[in-house]
């Protein structure tokens, strides 16, 4: 791949970085230029222009294509403007289409919740079963840092990536489809859509779905023809499976879908069920996702990369026959609680702190459908968990599992996570 004209990155994050590397070593003499909407343009070896001079700088053809990091919405109008300057744009992932994706097996996996735990489990699998296997996307490195590493490459996308991916994998995974991330695609319609663009389209790549992906008019549209679609297990398989789980530190029936696709995902490139129950008895959890915690008599939960209500459904029923309080809500992405508050009591929850902004609605709607649930409304996750710890005898696990993003309050979950965490250390210790 050769690049005539000079490149910018739009945004500085650890693809970008990535890409900078990936050019460098192509091409060491190529003028690269870098914007960002907010913060610091922190990438080595180029040279910032300001989001207000893009405009001006296309229209004089400083750079002649756009490589757009995942969090920019490729929505904006500076990519209409971009196109209609005839200057494309592409992304991380595309670049390692074109350089990489000869002669690989790629899995893509996606999907609104879970599609990190599955990719992790079938890398797991894959490499206990003895295949050359790398895992990268939002797990693992970026695309271009995986490179031409591995036989078979494993990427975790979300819906960001999949919106124009321009390249086939040879097997296409989606987990599940709830509305998320309405403010980067601008419509629940167009969130399905792009995220369905891993599928939903022409070629001979196999496809494999989650439990709650089936049965789901929408993706059986997508999938087209279902001979795509992977064998099911075996009953004598899922049970082995099952049986594996249950010896895991995976928790919740979402875990066990999860692994569930992941060895689908693994039989369909010539992994083995020695490998598949290898790799579950090698899992650990991710971090923020179901992270437990002890401290004195109290299970600490550290949900915090659940953005949607189905995460935080999720995350309640792994943890059957407890008395819970549970911390919810968080940044606004217009999305519907009615039915999360209406499971709250018989998923065992006692009090419910709400965080704003999601919180406010989700406290209403348990105050309607859960009028013995105590709520309190918290200004910030500080005041919540202390909130929480002055009534510690009313329960025994507290989950922080907020079904909304962090954006409003935090830089992103990870943050929040470790803020919960700290916090649980200081009160409950």
């Amino acid at each position: 791949m050769q690049f005539d004209e000079p490149v910018l990155l739009y945004g500085a994050g650890r693809e970008a970085l990535s890409t900078r590397a990936f050019l460098k070593a192509r091409q060491p003499d190529l003028k690269v230029f870098v914007t960002v909407d907010s913060g610091n343009a922190d990438i080595p070896e180029t040279e910032p222009i300001d989001i207000a001079d893009l405009p001006a700088a296309m229209a004089t053809r400083r750079f002649g294509l756009i490589v757009k990091s995942p969090g920019v919405s490729r929505y904006k109008p500076i990519f209409e403007a971009a196109r209609n300057c005839a200057i494309p744009v592409t992304s991380n992932l595309n670049l390692w289409g074109a350089s990489y994706r000869h002669d690989r097996t790629v899995v893509a996996i996606t999907g609104t919740k879970g599609k990190s735990t599955t990719a992790t489990l079938t890398h797991l699998m894959l490499t206990r079963s003895g295949i050359d296997a790398g895992l990268a996307g939002n797990v693992g490195l970026a695309p271009l840092e995986i490179a031409d590493r591995h036989a078979v490459v494993i990427f975790e996308l979300s819906s960001y990536q999949t919106a124009d991916m321009n390249f086939l994998p040879d097997v296409a995974a989606l987990t599940n489809l709830y509305p998320e991330h309405v403010d980067w695609h601008g419509s629940v319609e167009r969130y399905y859509a792009d995220k369905l663009h891993l599928i939903d389209r022409d070629g001979t790549f196999a496809v494999a779905l989650g439990a709650a992906a089936r049965g789901n008019a929408l993706v059986a549209r997508a999938v087209r023809d279902h001979r795509r679609l992977l064998p099911d297990l075996t009953a004598e398989q899922s049970l082995v499976i099952e049986n594996a789980v249950a010896r895991s530190r995976l928790r919740g029936a979402h875990n066990l879908d999860n692994a569930l696709l992941a060895a689908q995902i693994t039989l369909g490139v010539g992994g083995s069920m020695d490998g598949i129950v290898q790799g579950i008895a090698a899992f650990h959890p991710l971090p923020h996702r179901l992270e437990e915690h002890r401290f004195g008599e109290m299970t600490i939960v550290n949900d915090s990369i659940s953005t949607t209500p189905e995460a935080t459904k999720a995350a309640l029923a792994a943890y059957p026959g407890r008395r819970i309080a549970l911390i919810a809500g968080g940044h606004e992405r217009e999305q519907d609680y009615a039915e999360l508050a209406g499971l709250l009591a018989s998923r065992g929850v006692r009090l419910l702190a709400t965080l704003p902004v999601t919180g406010f609605r989700l406290a209403k709607a348990a105050e309607q459908r859960a009028p013995d649930i105590a709520v309190i409304q918290c200004p910030d996750l500080d005041q919540a968990v202390a909130a929480l710890a002055a009534q510690r005898e009313r329960f025994d696990t507290l989950i922080l599992s907020p079904g909304a993003p962090s954006y409003n309050q935090f830089k992103n979950f990870e943050e929040r996570g470790s803020r919960f965490v700290a916090l649980c250390r200081t009160h409950f210790s």
